[in-house]
């Protein structure tokens, strides 16, 4: 249930070497949303992006339903000309007890990525510049406000690079706990026909998800908006 939960939570990116402050159109934030378990309300969670220096950014995630279950991520990235470029990403999820981990280095030097998912190491070819499942989310915003809009996205996760298409779906009103807000729709696809995820990003928070919908084999998952603040 957890790792589910985490899909609908985030969206996924990568780090580099920053050349300007300006040439990163997203600014730090922190944002809280309310999450869903199948048509249940039954806990928040947040994300937050901040500026280490100006090589370096962190975007995290955070959520806890009581003592059931919590989970944290966090991703590091750079970037360079428009594009993140991922260092490190780290994930933590705790469900009834039970410990997951996952930690992904991209070792630009050596042209390899590794990953730890509890006791099991693998390592990887470092191509097509990669994105973690949390740092998507800040490439994609980036795109969209630049106009740069890919339609597949390249995403690591635990056993290889994945390509996932993200496709347009059109503009779309929705309520909130925030409030009515404009957005536009997306859709996730993944080589499973019975699971997708569908994002609404608020054009007048930077293309921030507002609302998200995740459909795994009969589970739904989803957040809304409850509060935004830039940093």
């Amino acid at each position: 249930m957890i790792n589910l939960k985490i899909a609908t939570l985030r969206l996924a990116v990568s780090s580099c070497v920053l050349m300007s402050v300006s040439a990163f159109a997203i600014t730090p934030f922190e944002a809280t949303y309310q999450f869903s378990y199948n048509g249940k309300n039954i806990s928040t969670a947040t994300r937050s992006l901040s500026q280490v220096n100006n090589d370096t950014w962190n975007y995290k995630f955070s959520a806890k339903a009581g003592f059931i279950a919590s989970a944290s991520e966090s991703s590091q990235f750079s970037i360079k000309n428009g594009q993140l470029i991922s260092n490190n990403f780290n994930r933590t999820t705790k469900y009834i007890g039970i410990s997951d981990k996952l930690s992904i280095d991209f070792n630009h030097a050596k042209n390899t990525i590794y990953t730890q998912k509890n006791d099991t190491k693998r390592s990887f070819k470092l191509e097509y510049n990669p994105l973690d499942e949390l740092n998507a989310e800040i490439q994609i915003r980036e795109d969209l406000l630049n106009k740069k809009l890919k339609s597949t996205y390249y995403i690591t996760d635990a056993k290889g690079v994945d390509a996932r298409k993200f496709v347009n779906m059109g503009e779309e009103t929705i309520q909130t706990p925030y409030g009515t807000l404009n957005t536009v729709k997306f859709k996730l696809e993944y080589n499973k026909p019975e699971r997708n995820t569908m994002f609404w990003l608020a054009p007048q928070f930077g293309y921030l998800p507002v609302k998200v919908a995740h459909n795994d084999e009969g589970n739904s998952y989803g957040i809304t908006l409850i509060s935004y603040k830039n940093q």
